[in-house]
């Protein structure tokens, strides 16, 4: 019999919920209807060494230390007042990619850092889209890596759908333009262009980046209709730096999170929510075409948490 979702869900947070789990076992629990401010301090502590961030532990913190436990606060009690929590931070931000533009296509750039699981992500992304039946092309706009475009191809191939590509090396935004152009052509309702994930040079990147909006904009005044980064779960807190140097030189409109499934600081998640607020597509939870699924914010709060 296949995993559910919240089986692979569960397993692939499993080192963030025992991580969590065994941080918030040190709180001496006494059974008492409210939580002293030691407990309050242990609590604390352990979100943040469970890379929820300080802003989100202290937000939960504080709700708790409001919070009359009637049944007594014992560990299990106290994990489900902070599922409880975790829901309220990850509700606003849940939000499933969604292809609205008209005329067609609706152009989504993905953006990330080498290694984050960009390439893969795409073929995912384009997956889901088939799944609603939505006509996918690809572009391979990371023109500075073979690697990139060839990974790209192969997936293009697994999944049936048509992917425009360049000389490596060549112009990414003559890519783009001819992807636009093609899907336009075509009647593609979704266009996933990948772009180069070279952080080393941030001016580079930019100049990069606008020029390809640029060309978009000749072609569709809206596009880029989104711009999703991708981020690797298990880099922590180092996720954020991301999406602040990415939100500054890319414009990013969303989030997809990565490789929770290898990594006990799933945690980062939430941090990414409570601090940008920027929407949370979806999540990847493994290496297979459906291993990425739209963003379930109480499934995901209770996982965490150690209580689904």
């Amino acid at each position: 019999m296949s995993e559910s979702w919240s089986d692979r869900l569960f397993g692939g947070f499993r080192k963030t919920s025992e991580r969590l789990s065994g941080n918030l076992a040190t709180g001496g629990w006494s059974g008492s209807t409210r939580l002293t401010e030691s407990q309050l301090d242990e609590l604390e502590d352990a979100l943040i060494m469970s890379d929820l961030g300080p802003r989100a532990a202290m937000r939960i913190r504080d709700a708790l230390a409001e919070r009359r436990f009637e049944r007594g606060a014992d560990e299990r009690a106290v994990q489900e007042a902070v599922a409880a929590e975790i829901a309220e931070i990850l509700r606003p931000v849940a939000k499933p990619l969604e292809i609205t533009a008209f005329p067609r296509p609706h152009v989504v750039l993905v953006i990330g850092v080498n290694g984050s699981g960009k390439t893969t992500t795409i073929a995912k992304l384009a997956h889901l889209f088939q799944e609603d039946d939505y006509g996918v092309m690809l572009a391979a706009g990371d023109t500075f890596r073979a690697a990139a475009i060839g990974q790209l191809k192969v997936w293009a191939d697994r999944l049936s759908v048509p992917v425009v590509t360049g000389p490596e090396g060549g112009d990414p935004a003559s890519v783009v333009f001819d992807g636009v152009k093609a899907a336009t052509d075509k009647g593609s309702d979704v266009l996933v262009v990948d772009t180069a994930g070279r952080l080393q040079n941030k001016r580079e990147l930019m100049d990069e980046l606008t020029k390809i909006r640029k060309v978009l904009g000749r072609l569709n005044p809206e596009a880029p209709h989104d711009v999703v980064l991708v981020l690797d779960a298990t880099n922590g807190q180092n996720a954020l730096q991301q999406i602040d140097v990415f939100k500054e030189v890319a414009g990013v409109t969303g989030l997809v999170m990565t490789k929770l499934d290898g990594t006990a600081r799933g945690g980062v998640l939430v941090a990414a929510a409570e601090q940008y607020g920027l929407p949370i597509h979806a999540i990847g939870v493994g290496e297979k075409i459906d291993d990425l699924r739209p963003f379930d914010p109480d499934l995901v709060a209770r996982v965490i948490a150690g209580v689904a």
